[in-house]
């Protein structure tokens, strides 16, 4: 679907949420609006999309309570304001959004999350993502380097071909904010699998390397927890190329989570996972096991970090036997480890030994 009629039929689904609201009030009854809860006692596994889906689970948005009362006028404030911006083709980030909402008298946000909340609540009640609603991020898209075309439309609508290797400097080719079909298309791409990597010192790494020409690799740098367009642009370009994926992290509960957002999909985003995951992405990132294998420098973890490992064992997103085993390992071993440890063994150690390793064992290095 092109972007002028996306944005049309969002427009249509926000406006239906308004009237269900108004129709309650026409008929004398407290107005109500069920959404469905982003918890992970609440997302299923999606057989057919192989991906990890938000349950039917619902919290109920009441105006019997002022809380809720102030939720639901904040709700109808923001659907005019998306109606009025599609209608001006102006977009806005999230940023501006919270700010737009100082003029909105009582219905005005007291913090940019509860913003960007109902920004959320919306894309899951609609079904339609936050980019068909003309809303936008503040961060900047990730870096990718590898031998891969991309043909992008600018802001004059001009089609550019970019090659991801050849045309881009060391900081790599970034991925705008929307990267559906009729602003990013895939042209040639002569890579044998795509390496997502969380931090920028090991991207930079690997750039330095020549890893991505080396190996035939895509590198994607992740920067912390991947942003929607990331995932989406690994997703579309993994399955429009027939591309393995394969993600690099540090060994910590929060690096295994960045996984599982690229992997399985992200509770926050569970609504839309089978946009932003790739099932197929395999776990190539520091495990507690190569902290003893390997042994790497490490550091003692946390009290936060026990919990979230704690929560992840709880998490079916983490049910398979290697996360489990390697979660109870490191809960024994009470260690993590960064990315950078295996520079212990030279700057070389992570391109000439441990990827080739790792990736030879899942057959994508010979």
């Amino acid at each position: 679907m092109k972007n002028e009629q996306r944005h049309k039929e969002a427009v249509k689904s926000l406006l239906k949420v308004a009237d269900e609201i108004y129709t309650h009030l026409d008929k004398g009854h407290i107005p109500t609006m069920g959404v469905p809860s982003r918890t992970k006692t609440n997302i299923t596994f999606n057989q057919r999309q192989m991906v990890w889906k938000l349950g039917k689970s619902k919290t109920l948005r009441s105006a019997k309570k002022l809380d809720g009362a102030y939720m639901l006028l904040r709700t109808l404030y923001m659907i005019e304001f998306i109606e009025a911006m599609i209608k001006a083709n102006k977009s806005s980030t999230l940023r501006e959004m919270y700010y737009i909402s100082e003029g909105w008298d009582k219905a005005k946000f007291g913090a940019q999350d509860e913003s960007n909340k109902l920004a959320e609540d919306l894309e899951v009640v609609t079904a339609h993502m936050r980019e068909d609603f003309k809303l936008r991020p503040e961060e900047d898209g990730a870096r990718v380097i590898g031998n891969i075309t991309v043909n992008e439309k600018n802001r004059k609508g001009v089609e550019k071909k970019i090659n991801c290797r050849d045309d881009v400097g060391d900081s790599g080719y970034s991925i705008p904010y929307n990267v559906e079909l009729d602003k990013v298309k895939f042209g040639d791409c002569d890579v044998d699998f795509i390496i997502a990597i969380e931090t920028g010192g090991m991207f930079d790494r690997l750039v330095e390397n020549g890893f991505d020409e080396d190996s035939r690799a895509a590198l994607v740098h992740l920067k912390g927890q991947p942003a929607r367009s990331t995932r989406r642009f690994i997703k579309r370009l993994s399955e429009e190329k027939d591309v393995p994926v394969v993600v690099f992290t540090d060994g910590d509960p929060w690096s295994y989570r960045i996984f599982a957002s690229v992997a399985f999909g992200a509770i926050k985003t569970a609504h839309i996972s089978e946009y932003l995951a790739t099932p197929t992405a395999q776990y190539v990132g520091i495990t507690p096991s190569d902290i003893i294998n390997y042994d790497l420098p490490s550091d003692k973890l946390t009290d936060k970090d026990v919990q979230a490992l704690k929560s992840e064992l709880t998490d079916p997103r983490f049910k398979d036997p290697f996360w489990t085993n390697e979660i109870k390992l490191q809960l024994d071993l009470k260690k993590k480890a960064e990315q950078q440890a295996l520079a212990k063994y030279g700057l070389d150690y992570v391109t000439d030994k441990y990827l080739p390793e790792k990736l030879g064992e899942m057959g994508l290095l010979k």
